[in-house]
């Protein structure tokens, strides 16, 4: 790990100060992340922000809205009342990514900005676009199984690792921020980048800014949601395909629906194609992988990781199977 400088934030206008200081300045909330790749020499901020004791910790319904507070931790947010009686997709996201030790330690806006589990990020003996533009793809021709067929570049195809996040993009969440320049909402169906040309620009933040809040809105009273998570083993592993769906029926019919993708895309992967397939249409088999079709229908695998499009199929057939209520 390399030397830097330690500063205990004791607002939020300090912590924004402290980060004005230069773009070697990174913040630190649970570390869960961050602690890991500067230990394996991925990241080396020269400033390190502590941010653990600003008064962004909590969760308050308002109205149709959740606000939590970005240094609120997953366990907290999988725990409170409301999450668990009208958000069943963000508490089951929750629940099933990491370990309990980790939900208790790993923050809301932390987890929203985890960066990518690909191998080859990690590793700094590896070429990566991701960490070091225009150092080219080793991912590409190597091994790519658990990597992206949706929103892929020639010059990334990491996946995003995040389950919350494909949880909150299905429901419209948005991402409040504070930085220089003042405060700012981002939908977060905005706020992640696709690779492109830049794979190194992973979301809409500027320099200095900081997640201070995310505000979640309610689903309506009938509609029902989940979010079923497929990977290599039971607990304590990322997702090779998710799916985030909410969906109200009525008289058999979808009146609306709710699907987001993990797992599969460069970033959490709303398909407002398969919504719009299911909209109007009757629960069941037929719709279900009707839906499934129009969500990868712009998949673009590679050698390794071709089982992907199949899977992901399935695995929207199956949770919207399951949260429906109507057998496939």
């Amino acid at each position: 790990m390399q030397p830097f400088e330690y500063i205990r934030a004791t607002d939020v206008r300090h912590a924004l100060t402290a980060a004005a200081a230069g773009p070697a300045a990174a913040f630190l909330a649970g570390g869960t992340t961050q602690v890991d790749l500067m230990k394996d020499g991925v990241l080396a901020p020269g400033v390190l922000i502590d941010i653990t004791r600003l008064p962004l910790r909590g969760v308050a319904a308002e109205g149709g809205l959740l606000r939590v507070g970005a240094l609120t931790t997953m366990e907290e947010l999988a725990a409170d009342p409301v999450v668990i009686q009208r958000l069943a997709m963000v508490r089951e996201s929750l629940l099933l990514a990491a370990s309990p030790q980790l939900r208790n330690m790993a923050t809301i806006g932390g987890n929203l900005l985890q960066r990518t589990r690909c191998r080859y990020y990690r590793d700094p003996s590896c070429a990566c676009n991701k960490r070091t533009p225009g150092a080219g793809c080793d991912a590409l021709n190597g091994h790519h199984r658990m990597h992206a067929i949706l929103g892929t570049s020639e010059h990334c195809i990491a996946t995003h690792a995040s389950d919350l996040a494909v949880a909150l993009t299905a429901l419209d969440a948005i991402v409040h921020v504070r930085g220089p320049d003042g405060e700012r909402a981002v939908p977060l169906t905005g706020f992640y980048r696709m690779p492109g040309d830049t794979p190194g620009v992973e979301n809409a933040l500027g320099p200095g800014e900081l997640i201070t809040s995310v505000e979640v809105p309610l689903l309506p009273e009938g509609t029902r949601s989940g979010y079923l998570k497929v990977r290599d083993r039971a607990s304590y592993e990322f997702a090779l395909a998710s799916a985030a769906v909410a969906v109200r029926v009525t008289d058999g019919v979808v009146r609306d629906a709710r699907v987001a993708l993990g797992g599969l895309a460069t970033v959490p992967w709303r398909s407002r194609a398969a919504e719009d397939v299911l909209r109007g249409a009757a629960a069941g088999a037929q719709a279900y992988a009707a839906a499934a079709d129009a969500a990868l229908a712009g998949a673009r695998p590679r050698s390794g990781n071709a089982f992907k499009v199949e899977l992901g199929k399935q695995t929207i057939v199956r949770a919207l199977s399951l949260v429906a209520g109507v057998p496939a």
